[in-house]
């Protein structure tokens, strides 16, 4: 069995709104987190003159502005082979250090699974 076939549905699930968003925003990068309720929280890279963040530190962001206090999951599509430290960083300071980053090609592949 493949390794995306064996992706929990919800895991899948910000791995195609990060897609998602990467596509329609034309960024770098497109970002998803699952806070501890399940709800999911969607971003794309933002750069700009005077602020530059990836997509993941992003959508931690809005997840903890929406009042969220634990994630369950997140997931970065990218052409990077990794997840920076500091996105993960900001996972793990949110959701722990077991918290998963799953990490996709710009085709919603998978590419692995991370600690935060």
């Amino acid at each position: 069995m493949s390794e995306a076939a064996q992706l929990d549905p919800e895991d899948r699930k910000i791995i195609t709104l990060a897609r998602s968003v990467r596509a329609r925003n034309s960024v770098a990068e497109g970002a998803a987190v699952r806070d501890e309720t399940g709800r999911t929280y969607v971003a794309g890279t933002v750069a700009l003159d005077s602020l530059k963040l990836s997509a993941l530190r992003t959508a931690v962001a809005m997840a903890v502005a929406s009042g969220a206090t634990s994630l369950e999951a997140a997931a970065v599509v990218t052409d990077a082979e990794s997840a920076s430290e500091e996105d993960r960083a900001a996972v793990r300071d949110l959701g722990g250090a077991g918290t998963p980053v799953l990490l996709a090609g710009p085709d919603g592949t998978l590419r692995a699974a991370l600690p935060a």
